[in-house]
């Protein structure tokens, strides 16, 4: 069924008039703020986490407009039929489960007829006893040393959740075991690994649905020449992350073991997957692991079940495409004031832009609106030091402030100018959303600020692996709900294809050069010639 044009949808129209009525001068925030009654009408509380768009560029009539847009796109609707089991993947023809595996209850989940949450149960049982095992010392390297180093080999949404849970939770990490990450192909991220660890008490972790991702293919292989080099038996170092009888699950390639993931998650949704689950319970423990998983069901029964109203990652999405395609924002910074969400920004920028940089629809017509945004962000205050000038007085852009009020580190009290790191830190956190919403008049105009700059505040209570789970359960049913207002598939990423395939090409004239130094690059554009010369040449 074609789903009618955005500019065709009544409310959609209403919203561009409205946009109108809020870039006029009586609607600038400065204006909006002085309701002393704006955060409590502005806010939302739940599971968990405080959710504050009182900064926000929107008045009760905006967000009026902005429900009867969810209510016309039966964003409720659509969840439930994504946490159901339903084939939301349309171009792919499969589910969209990654709420799945933080799924506790004891309901089914049926796909094609079967109910996938026993295999799914199955997953976690083998994970918490692998690793019982190589926290008791049972399981061991190759020379009878235990392991005191986990390495993730994988790329893209087979790291990038995990980094950002393995940081954000550093302070718990109590098992002994430093984590590290073999994403890039370029050879520099391996030489930086293994001039620090200790090989022989090593495990390597490889994560690849398909097991044929060329960067971490190479990075595989290129990690097992070295063990064998140093005279160790690699079968006794690696454990692979991967779709169920692909190469990586292959009994004929012995491994410590083999753990399976699902076609029915996508990579960026992967993090409660055995794809984090293995390498943060190897790093956290299962217990802390678990715990993580059921802040994300907290958050994924909040969205599915609260009222438009009243749900916050819902809410969210809502105010992010009125930023994007009513008052024309094209990027959205994320600025935690908290160093261990440090990767929070760049964990979203994959899952957000990967999932909603389309161009059709899901019915697969040209998209008549722009969809998505540039996702990026720093930690405050170094995000202060940093970009800040832009967004104060240069090309604005939404922010979503994220402020946690205890510490993992809460033994440190020294004072300083009369208040701690912790309340130096807050004083920025509080300061940086009213400036940017009030700006300043100043008789001389480097100095005068323009306001008016939309921003969001979310506060959890602190850095428990409930409220990390939370976090990014939150952020997942934001990006969702966002592709279903735009009317796209968030969950395929066939423009992630093209330079792939480019790259393969490229590939097999280099494997010709190494075969025969006289080969000649005949079978390629000038350009590409250029820099094939360039990189067998002795340097510029």
């Amino acid at each position: 069924m074609t789903q009618p044009k955005h500019n065709e949808n009544p409310t959609w129209n209403r919203l561009i008039q409205h946009a109108d009525i809020m870039n006029l001068p009586e609607k600038h925030l400065k204006h909006l703020l002085t309701d002393n009654n704006r955060l409590e009408k502005f806010s939302l509380k739940s599971s968990g986490i405080f959710y504050d768009f009182s900064r926000q560029r929107v008045d009760e009539k905006t967000m009026d407009h902005l429900i009867e847009l969810a209510e016309f796109r039966k964003l409720k609707q659509r969840f439930d039929d994504m946490v159901s089991g339903k084939k939301v993947n349309v171009t792919e023809n499969r589910p969209a489960l990654h709420t799945a595996t933080r799924n506790f209850s004891d309901d089914p989940v049926f796909v094609d007829g079967k109910d996938v949450m026993p295999s799914i149960r199955k997953v976690r049982k083998d994970i918490k006893a692998f690793v019982s095992t190589i926290h008791e010392g049972k399981i061991t390297g190759s020379t009878g040393k235990p392991f005191n180093t986990v390495v993730v080999i994988g790329i893209g949404g087979s790291y990038l959740g995990t980094e950002f849970v393995a940081n954000a939770l550093h302070a718990m990490a109590d098992k002994n075991m430093k984590m590290m990450f073999l994403s890039n192909v370029d050879i520099h991220n391996f030489g930086k690994i293994v001039s620090v660890i200790d090989i022989e008490r090593t495990l390597w972790i490889v994560i690849s649905k398909s097991y044929t991702t060329a960067e971490t293919m190479a990075n595989t292989n290129q990690v097992i020449a070295f063990i064998e080099a140093k005279g160790l038996d690699p079968a006794k170092h690696f454990v692979t992350v991967t779709s169920k009888g692909s190469p990586g699950d292959d009994p004929a390639n012995p491994l410590l073991s083999s753990f399976h993931m699902f076609d029915f998650i996508g990579g960026r949704y992967s993090v409660t997957s055995a794809v984090g689950g293995l390498p943060l319970s190897l790093y956290l423990g299962y217990e802390r692991f678990e715990r993580f998983l059921k802040g994300a069901e907290e958050m994924d029964l909040h969205a599915r079940h609260a009222t438009e109203r009243e749900n916050i990652p819902l809410v969210a999405a809502l105010i992010s495409v009125w930023n994007n395609n009513f008052l024309s924002y094209p990027a959205q910074a994320i600025i935690p004031y908290a160093s261990p969400l440090s990767k929070l920004s760049a964990h979203i920028q994959q899952l957000s832009m990967e999932s909603n940089g389309k161009s059709v629809t899901e019915d697969g017509n040209s998209q008549d609106e722009p969809t998505g945004g540039i996702i990026f962000g720093e930690p405050g205050t170094n995000a202060q030091h940093s970009f800040f000038q832009l967004a104060h007085q240069g090309r604005p852009f939404p922010i979503d402030f994220i402020g946690v009020i205890h510490p993992h580190y809460k033994q440190y009290q020294n004072q300083s100018k009369g208040v701690t790191n912790h309340q130096e830190l807050w004083s920025n956190l509080i300061a940086q959303p009213t400036a940017l919403a009030r700006g300043k008049e100043d008789a001389n105009p480097a100095k005068s600020f323009s306001g008016n700059r939309p921003s969001s505040t979310i506060l959890l209570n602190d850095l428990s692996p409930e409220n990390i789970g939370r976090l990014l359960a939150f952020y997942e049913a934001k990006t969702v709900f966002e592709a279903f207002i735009w009317g796209i598939n968030p969950f395929d990423q066939f423009g992630v294809e093209l330079g792939k395939i480019l790259a393969t090409d490229i590939r097999k004239e280099m494997a010709m050069k190494n075969q025969d130094k006289s080969h000649t690059f005949e079978n390629v554009d000038p350009i590409t010639k250029f820099y094939l010369n360039t990189l067998f040449s002795d340097g510029l």
